[in-house]
């Protein structure tokens, strides 16, 4: 059952554009949470090494999770990461900030990153991200489901990004016409096809030729005519006279 209906386009502009600043706020909390901890784990803990490099990871993962959602990058993104262009939806998002919110929670259970090592102020900021991205996860993947448009091809970030007019901004379908030409062809008007072999006759090279290739072999003219070829018709035209008017219906008197 489709949930995208034509009266939520509006409201799901306004409501996925307030999520997008939601996940901004909340990615930019955990990485400051991050390097928090990375200070810390550089004090007190002994292998502060890989506890930094997840730190670094998490906090590296975060920026380039606010540069999907800024939009910034679209080609680049689309070429390289499909799952986060504009063609899918926030599944792929929703999960990735549910392991970084998931991440930042189980960091707290270790001494260089609990409260007393941090401060309040810098474990609450730790703490707050981890929830609240990990809120956001869930909520982006719900709204990838509900704001869509499966039947259109409607994705819940081109609502995002188009509101009620998201299913007119679509691109056209590409078609392969040949292996060098491609035509952009719109849904409700389709090329005829025929039922048969799209094929014209041999040319003078022999064999026949595609409708829809682009390369044409036609011969040159045909200078050096044979007379004998056409001998023959010139013989049996000597035979061939002026009928017998005699034979006319319309001087028989209507005699048949």
């Amino acid at each position: 059952m489709p949930f995208f209906k034509k009266p939520l386009a509006g409201p799901g502009y306004i409501i996925l554009n307030i999520i997008r600043a939601m996940n901004i706020i909340g990615l930019i909390a955990v990485i400051i949470g991050s390097f928090s901890m990375l200070v810390k784990t550089f004090i007190v803990s002994k292998f502060f090494f890989f506890d930094a490099v997840s730190h670094v990871i998490t906090a590296a993962l975060s920026m380039f999770l606010i540069l999907t959602e800024t939009s910034l990058f679209r080609s680049y993104f689309a070429r390289n990461w499909p799952l986060l262009s504009p063609s899918h939806g926030f599944l792929t998002l929703g999960i990735l900030m549910i392991i970084i919110g998931v991440s930042v929670l189980g960091n707290l259970n270790k001494e260089a990153t609990s409260q007393k090592s941090l401060g309040t102020s810098y474990w609450r900021i730790v703490i707050s991200s981890g929830i609240l991205v990990l809120i956001l996860g869930v909520a982006n993947i719900f709204a990838s489901y509900i704001f869509r448009q499966k039947k259109l091809g409607v994705t819940a970030r081109q609502v995002r990004a188009y509101g009620a007019v998201a299913s007119q901004k679509l691109p056209l379908p590409v078609t392969m016409t040949s292996p060098s030409v491609m035509t952009r062809v719109d849904s409700k008007h389709r090329p005829m096809q025929l039922g048969r072999s799209d094929t014209v006759p041999a040319s003078a090279g022999g064999g026949a030729m595609r409708m829809n290739d682009p390369r044409r072999n036609i011969s040159a003219p045909l200078n050096d005519v044979q007379p004998e070829q056409f001998s023959k018709f010139e013989q049996r035209s000597e035979y061939i006279g002026k009928p017998d008017l005699a034979h006319h219906p319309a001087m028989m008197g209507g005699r048949f």
